[in-house]
């Protein structure tokens, strides 16, 4: 596909602008996808609010939008096992391949890795079609959609989450914030055999949402107090907390609700850079801490655990935007975040 297409452009915070691009044709190693669906995440939402996200500041124009599912319209030099038409996931990092790092399986903390929507790095993908090396894009099969394929990525930071922590059949875990991240992380500790899950927010809509895809039982931390409630189980806490709503106040909570030997799992990323730990009571009970920066080696796991029902992964979606309305998309989200669990825009 040549010509022009539409992209929705951050100019500055709280500034969105319609441009027109060319439409990108591929390298050698990469596939142009016609863009179908994007998730909007909540790194969109804090560039958008403060032209800025943590120590990334865009320098110039910066396409937002990182979480892609999409078409084949065309294949570039040295690409196998793609045809025009297939569906895809499109994985937004690409990384190095070549670095310590990379070579020893952690590709997700490559430093030189190019991830859609940060500056420096990669355009997100806010835009009728993009680019992409074929590495990182992943046939969807018959019976999972490309909204279902955009929403992979959320999906396997939650998986990473479980992963790095080793959540298993017979343990029960706490999970500390119900939005996309909360939500995702609870289906894939049901989908490991975690059966035993309590979830904590304070909006109803969200609660209602963790109890759906599986939470044994949900606590609003406004009225209820969760730290009470975990030393009544057996071994006064639980095997495994996940702190997903990167907060001063959840994250302060999570070291209480471990049992002896028990772990956290930081997942929530906080727009402020220190926040506190209760070490003595984490040392006390010989707790692990686990850190969770995006995911490796998981899209075919996530995708697989999707096709076969295990994880109902639409049940997150809460509001569908067409892309005519994209700027609304974000705008509505960063404002309505008690009737947003996640937001999703329509390309086509």
């Amino acid at each position: 596909m040549e010509g022009k297409m539409k992209v929705c452009v951050m100019t500055g915070a709280k500034k969105l602008e319609w441009a027109e691009y060319d439409i990108p044709q591929p390298n050698k190693g990469e596939l142009q996808i016609k863009l179908e669906y994007v998730g909007v995440c909540g790194s969109d939402l804090h560039f958008y609010d403060e032209g800025r996200l943590g120590n990334w500041v865009p320098e110039g124009p910066l396409v937002l939008g990182h979480e892609p599912g999409g078409v084949v319209t065309a294949i570039g030099e040295d690409v196998e096992g793609f045809e025009i038409g297939d569906k895809v996931a499109i994985e937004p990092g690409v990384p190095c391949g070549q670095c310590e790092d990379c070579r020893k399986g952690h590709y997700n903390l490559c430093r030189y890795v190019k991830f859609m929507a940060i500056p420096e790095e990669k355009d997100g993908v806010f835009s009728e079609y993009c680019t992409h090396s074929a590495s990182m894009c992943f046939k969807l099969p018959e019976n999972v959609d490309t909204m279902e394929g955009a929403l992979i990525e959320p999906l396997s930071v939650g998986m990473h989450a479980c992963e790095l922590s080793n959540a298993k059949i017979g343990e029960s875990a706490i999970v500390l914030g119900c939005g996309c991240i909360g939500l995702v992380t609870i289906m894939s500790l049901k989908a490991r055999g975690v059966s035993e899950i309590y979830a904590v927010d304070v909006m109803d809509k969200r609660l209602e949402k963790a109890k759906e895809v599986g939470a044994t039982r949900v606590f609003n931390g406004k009225i209820e107090d969760i730290v009470e409630f975990a030393k009544t189980l057996p071994g006064g806490g639980v095997d495994q907390v996940y702190e997903c709503a990167g907060s001063r106040y959840t994250t302060l909570q999570s070291c209480k609700l471990i049992r002896r030997a028990g772990k956290v799992t930081l997942v929530g990323v906080s727009p402020e850079p220190v926040l506190e730990l209760d070490t003595a009571t984490l040392n006390a009970m010989e707790g692990t801490v686990y850190s969770v920066y995006r995911y490796r080696n998981l899209y075919p796991t996530a995708i697989a655990a999707v096709a076969s029902g295990a994880v109902p992964l639409k049940a997150v979606v809460s509001h569908i935007f067409d892309f005519k309305d994209c700027m609304e998309a974000i705008e509505y989200s960063l404002n309505h975040k008690d009737d947003v669990i996640k937001s999703v825009v329509k390309m086509v």
